[in-house]
């Protein structure tokens, strides 16, 4: 499929355009505040006081990131997006009006410390609800790229909008503004719902762990969730190399260091011509190693030839390797979690973001001071390579065994039972089915006796019959089987291979569970259950 018109499917779904504009709000209020804290801090106490400030914010939005993602899975995700930039919102305007006001500093930076733990709950809820409203593993992916630019964009976009409103302006200002923009961000996302709960009734501190204990039961997810954390340490360490390159590399003052920022900005903007190439990809380690190795090159020369135009170009670069890794990561952590636990396991990456970003920040000063300013370069540009190489045979392994069965989720897809499922749950579906060749003639399931599978048509046609009486033929993308599952009851027809014939089964487990994990599908199987088994219609299917 054409990467551009998957994208543009994207962009046309109203649901996905409605996040992703959002979204967008979201990221550039994120950035402009968080200049706008830091800048306000150095005016009131220097650069400890921004250091302390800046820690102040990220401690308590890493602690309560894990717990607050559990909300995303005991509501609508949809509802849960519109209430957090609602809360966002008020925060931001609350802090707004204690700089216009001139309250005492430490209101101040409560209130932002508030705004910021609030923050942490859009990019959770939001990996929750994107795969249910796409409608094509391909559409996923593509949402994925589109969320992955807007946040390079605002990397490059908000800085400069922030200091154009601090240059006519004050922090309070800047507050006020992105106050209005998440209002904004908040009113488009009211008419998104996206699936309803699924009703669990476990006691809320144990949904809240549910994301570290599914950590501690799958290795693939801890990995991956390793080595998407592992890049916020690089990001934490890239923050304060920016000052250091600017000061005593590049001889280009304090304003230089926003010069990189922005350069680094851009290349994850150019990036997006990079990562379209995933839309539709089946594997998707390569990507990973690609980004990996423009971040670590870029930074390798850097160290070694230091000057002002490569800096900016070498540190385009690494943005566009980095946003690579970033898409490609969170797809397959998307395609490898269980989507029960989506939310919270996201939340838990939210969290480890916020600390590794802190964590980061400590690292380059302790670079320098070790080793000097140019190793420092270096030595940041080891960091992800380190991370791969120290997972790379469980990563390949991921890899291999999280290919996306295209043709299955297409055929699971077309029948009504299976159409409300989001892009993750039919993933794990259609790895469950197992293929099957009948030959002509062949009886697929026999009226009376139990049922234990389903089955969905691919190829050839079969005859439906019940008391000697045809009642009906299936062709392709036409399922069967699912009544004497559902219900636990023998089956009700008999099914008959015309001529040759290629079907897909599904296990009883994995078809209740598949059924019980969306409440719509579950709604749409007591629909079928109730139209069809008590009066023994003569369409039914067994």
């Amino acid at each position: 499929m054409n990467a551009a018109a998957v994208l543009g499917d994207v962009c046309r779904s109203r649901e996905l355009r409605r996040v992703e504009l959002a979204f967008g709000g979201f990221t550039a209020a994120e950035w402009g505040v968080w200049i706008a804290m830091l800048v306000y801090a150095y005016e009131q106490g220097g650069a400890t006081t921004s250091g302390l400030v800046a820690a102040a914010q990220l401690v308590p939005a890493a602690l309560f990131a894990p717990f607050a993602a559990m909300l995303a899975d005991r509501r609508a995700p949809g509802r849960v997006l519109t209430a957090g930039y609602a809360g966002q919102a008020l925060a931001l305007a609350a802090t707004a009006a204690a700089l216009l006001a001139g309250a005492p500093p430490l209101l101040a930076y409560a209130l932002a410390a508030v705004a910021a733990t609030l923050m942490t709950i859009t990019r959770p809820t939001q990996s929750a609800l994107v795969p249910a409203l796409a409608r094509t593993p391909e559409e996923l992916t593509a949402t994925n790229v589109l969320s992955g630019w807007i946040e390079s964009v605002s990397v490059l976009v908000a800085p400069a909008a922030t200091g154009v409103l601090l240059a006519v302006g004050s922090p309070g200002v800047v507050f006020a503004v992105m106050a209005a923009v998440v209002t904004a961000s908040a009113l488009l996302v009211v008419p998104v719902h996206g699936p309803a709960p699924a009703g669990d009734a476990r006691p809320p501190i144990e949904e809240a762990l549910a994301g570290f204990r599914l950590l501690e039961r799958e290795p693939a997810a801890r990995v991956l969730v390793g080595l998407l954390g592992a890049q916020f340490v690089a990001i934490g360490a890239l923050d304060v190399l920016y000052v250091v390159l600017a000061l005593s590399v590049l001889d280009l003052g304090g304003s230089g260091a926003g010069y990189l920022n922005a350069a680094f900005g851009a290349g994850g903007v150019a990036g997006i011509a990079a990562t379209m190439v995933l839309i539709g990809r089946r594997r998707l380690l390569s990507p990973v190693v690609v980004g990996v190795a423009a971040w670590s090159a870029a930074f390798a020369i850097l160290a070694a030839w230091p000057s002002t135009l490569a800096a900016l170009l070498l540190l385009a670069a690494a943005g566009a390797g980095r946003s690579l890794l970033d898409v490609a990561g969170r797809t397959l952590l998307q395609r490898t979690v269980p989507a029960n636990v989506l939310a919270r396991v996201f939340g838990v990456l939210e969290g480890l973001s916020a600390a590794a970003l802190a964590v980061g920040s400590l690292l380059t000063p302790a670079l320098v001071s070790l080793a000097g300013a140019r190793w420092a370069v270096a030595g940041v540009g080891l960091l992800l390579p380190l991370a791969v190489l120290a997972t790379a045979r469980r990563l390949a392994e991921i890899d291999r065994r999280a290919p996306v069965p295209v043709v299955e989720i297409s055929l699971l897809r077309s029948l009504p039972l299976f159409a409300p499922l989001g892009a993750p749950q039919l993933e794990a579906l259609a790895h469950g089915l197992v293929e099957t060749r009948v030959a002509a003639g062949q009886a697929v399931v026999r009226e009376g006796e139990r049922g234990d599978r389903f089955y969905v048509v691919a190829e050839g046609e079969l005859e439906v019959e019940a008391g000697g009486r045809e009642l009906r033929r299936l062709g392709r993308g036409e399922g069967f089987g699912e009544l004497a599952l559902l219900r636990d009851v023998p089956r009700t027809a008999t099914v008959t291979a015309l001529g040759e014939a290629r079907l897909f089964a599904l296990d009883k487990t994995t078809f209740l569970a598949g059924i019980g994990s969306h409440p719509r599908a579950a709604g749409e199987a007591e629909r079928l259950v109730r139209e069809r088994l008590p009066s023994q219609q003569a369409t039914i299917a067994p």
